[in-house]
């Protein structure tokens, strides 16, 4: 009982685990506050085209976070005062950007052509802003300059960077920062030139992990002992109080009975016999295998 009360708890332990790990990753996937306005170009002369072979304006949208947003419910809008001008379909596994990813917004006032072409272009925008799908959380925006020069972006230097400026190439659907980052062995490999570092931490990482298996085999260890000695616990009563039921109901002639039964069976003699083989009679006077004719030898002549 105590074993099943124990097991019980422990499959409700994993699906509460399991349902707040589905509910936090359901809540990460519908989050927009990780989107970020990244690059801008409002005159597009002979930079990138759309789907349709057209130069216009475009906006970019960086995803910040390590997990998949979907855009599919947010706005977007060249008017602070008009939040909700442009409502971006939801439904369309196309507005969902993967992590660390980008996605291109055309504005050039067709809306018709599809979901990624806004109803509005930025021929006089001041303003570009993204409004979560309540329609009042604003959750970036970007200040446009007066002038603007043909096929020169207007973005962030980098992914973090919360300065904006005339970038030197675009790079639509791309990171901005296109100069030679060193890897993380190289910059390892700067911070730390003998491996000292690297040892202390491979070592590290053994014995804790040592650790944490002898404390983890240890606790089921006592884990399974408790168990046991729980579960034989009331077997051992069970044959107690059956054992003191039966001495209390046998009476004194059921005890006379046994004890006089025991005594016979080790008082009790029995015959010995004998091996030898005797035939007092047999069913006629003559029988061939007894005739002394066929036992008997003839004399040599």
């Amino acid at each position: 009982m105590i074993m099943r009360r124990e097991i019980k708890h422990f499959l409700y332990g994993i699906a509460v685990l399991l349902l707040i790990v589905a509910g936090t990753s359901v809540a990460k996937a519908q989050n927009a506050s990780d989107l970020k306005l990244n690059e801008i170009l409002v005159l597009n002369d002979s930079n990138s085209v759309d789907d349709f072979g057209m130069h216009t304006a475009w906006i970019e949208i960086f995803n910040s976070a390590y997990n998949t947003v979907d855009m599919g419910g947010c706005y977007l809008t060249d008017d602070l005062s008009n939040p909700t001008k442009y409502w971006i379909p939801t439904g369309d596994p196309a507005t969902k950007i993967p992590s660390r990813n980008y996605m291109v917004f055309w504005a050039d006032n067709h809306p018709t052509r599809g979901i990624f072409h806004l109803n509005f272009d930025l021929k006089n925008a001041k303003t570009i802003a993204i409004f979560n799908a309540d329609g009042k959380t604003l959750v970036d925006k970007v200040d446009l300059p007066s002038e603007h020069k043909p096929d020169i972006t207007y973005g962030r230097p980098t992914n973090e960077s919360t300065e904006w400026v005339h970038l030197e190439k675009s790079t639509p659907g791309a990171n901005n920062d296109y100069t030679k980052k060193k890897s993380a062995g190289e910059s390892f490999v700067e911070f730390d030139p003998y491996g000292i570092g690297m040892t202390m931490i491979a070592m590290f990482v053994v014995f804790m992990s040592l650790a944490i298996l002898f404390v983890i085999y240890k606790n089921m260890g006592r884990f399974f002992i408790r168990r046991g000695a729980a579960a034989n616990k009331p077997v051992q009563s069970e044959v107690k109080v059956s054992a003191k039921h039966s001495a209390e109901e046998m009476s004194g002639e059921v005890n006379a009975a046994i004890a006089m039964a025991l005594y016979l069976y080790q008082s009790e003699l029995h015959d010995e016999e004998n091996t030898v083989l005797t035939i007092q009679k047999v069913s006629r006077n003559y029988s061939p295998w007894s005739s002394k004719i066929y036992t008997l030898r003839k004399s040599p002549r």
